[in-house]
């Protein structure tokens, strides 16, 4: 007689066997095992919606890109910035108010007693009504004399929009050289000179660095001085044919055409009557082995006096 042990079961309480690999005993009742929930093919069921709206979104970017060629319409900016305003200098009418100033110092930088009620008339015109119906003259008492020998924009500031001050370089027959602010206002195309310019102190003159030491070549200056006063002499005269012997090969050179005439004379030397000018030059030569040299460039010179 052969005893068989068992285990309870956790869940029914019936015995099983010892190691477990004999089938419950349910199972050969034919009991269908219960089947996992459905999970809509695998995902597949979200795929038409989202094709859909993707076809939606396309068709009305296509529509609308369509529209816009046909009723020619602009795409609003994206930059949510403001755009800058415009700075004042290029609402101001500057080209006009620097002309404005220059006729206007025509009329207020000459003057003489004799010609007071013209001169007042003339700067009528520049000047609004009801300054002209007090001062005139703008300024001037009528007595002396002043004239205008030549004037230049030397500037401009402007102030706003609508206001700006112009300063003119002058030449004056009695006060030499000036600077004249002219207060200037503009609206609209109109502009007026608003009151009495002021009388500005001009440029003064620079001092120059001192003057560096020049080593000089003996031999080359003796060389040049024999060569350089026919060159000189057809340069002036802008003799074309005579001056190419002088030129390094592959330079061009225009002369002077006759404006002046060249005359080589040393310190203490008797000089001619005529009015002369002495002019300094920054030239470039070259030494072509044959004894002589060859200009390879001239030009105006930015070396200060006692350097050359």
């Amino acid at each position: 007689m052969v005893r068989r042990s068992g285990v309870a079961s956790l869940d029914s309480g019936t015995e099983s066997p010892e190691y477990g690999d004999a089938l419950p005993a349910s199972a050969g009742r034919g009991t269908p095992a219960a089947k996992p929930p459905w999970s809509g093919g695998g995902g597949r069921w979200l795929l038409w919606p989202m094709r859909i709206v993707l076809w939606v979104a396309i068709l009305v970017i296509g529509y609308r890109g369509v529209m816009a060629i046909i009723l020619n319409e602009t795409p609003a900016s994206t930059n949510s910035q403001a755009a800058a305003p415009a700075s004042p200098s290029s609402e101001f009418p500057v080209t006009v108010g620097e002309a404005y100033a220059l006729q206007f110092g025509q009329v207020y930088l000459n003057f003489s007693p004799d010609q007071a009620s013209q001169r007042a008339k003339q700067l009528a015109i520049f000047i609004p009504a009801n300054v002209a119906s007090v001062q005139p003259q703008l300024g001037w008492n009528g007595a002396g004399t002043m004239h205008l020998l030549s004037e230049q924009v030397a500037g401009i500031d402007v102030r706003s929009a609508n206001t700006a001050v112009v300063t003119v370089l002058a030449t004056v027959d009695n006060g030499g050289l000036i600077e004249l602010g002219v207060p200037l206002y503009a609206s609209g195309g109109a502009i007026v000179v608003t009151g009495q310019p002021a009388w500005l102190p001009a440029p003064p003159a620079a001092k120059p660095p001192a003057a560096q030491q020049v080593t000089s070549d003996e031999a080359a200056q003796t060389a040049l001085s024999s060569q350089l006063p026919a060159f000189f002499q057809a340069y002036a005269s802008g003799d074309q044919t005579t001056l190419n012997r002088y030129l390094a090969p592959g330079v061009s050179l225009t002369g002077l055409g006759g404006a002046v005439t060249f005359n080589w004379g040393l310190p203490g030397q008797d000089k001619p009557a005529s009015a002369q000018l002495a002019t300094t030059y920054d030239m470039s030569v070259v030494d072509q082995q044959s004894g002589k040299w060859y200009v390879k460039e001239i030009r105006a010179s930015t070396q200060p006096m006692g350097t050359q």
